[in-house]
């Protein structure tokens, strides 16, 4: 009898397959970059917290009718923060996707990596080209 706990008369459902496996071959180059997702999608996410709360914030102050206050003015339209906003968006979204990925079964972590890596530049390229050249 298997030791996996969602065993059922030797019975694994397929989304758990690989979830109980007692051997996992990990060559320590191919640790790497599943840490720096992790890392980094925790990272974005504390970001996309404070940058939003920021954006909100100052945006509840400039809808008054009276005199908009200049640091709200200053912190809203603050192009750092809306980069960082962006870049923190697309990655975020994108790793994340790559975790749901990885957890409904396919293992190419390393592949993952470097496509939604390379999928998150070009699209944070893109938006930060289209955020610069803006014409209002």
């Amino acid at each position: 009898m298997s030791s996996n706990p969602w065993t059922i008369r030797g019975v694994v459902p397929f989304f758990l397959d690989n979830v109980f496996k007692d051997t996992v071959n990990i060559t320590p180059s191919e640790k790497k970059e599943p840490m720096f997702v992790w890392v980094l999608h925790r990272i974005t996410g504390v970001l996309l917290i404070v940058l939003l709360s920021l954006k909100f914030a100052t945006s509840f102050f400039l809808m008054t009718k009276e005199q908009k206050p200049d640091w709200a003015l200053v912190l809203h339209t603050n192009p750092l923060s809306d980069t960082l906003l962006i870049i923190s968006a697309v990655f975020h979204a994108l790793y994340g996707l790559r975790t749901v990925i990885i957890d409904m079964g396919l293992r190419r972590e390393k592949l993952l990596f470097w496509v939604f890596t390379i999928l998150g530049a070009a699209l944070t390229g893109a938006l930060l080209v289209v955020y610069f050249t803006r014409n209002y």
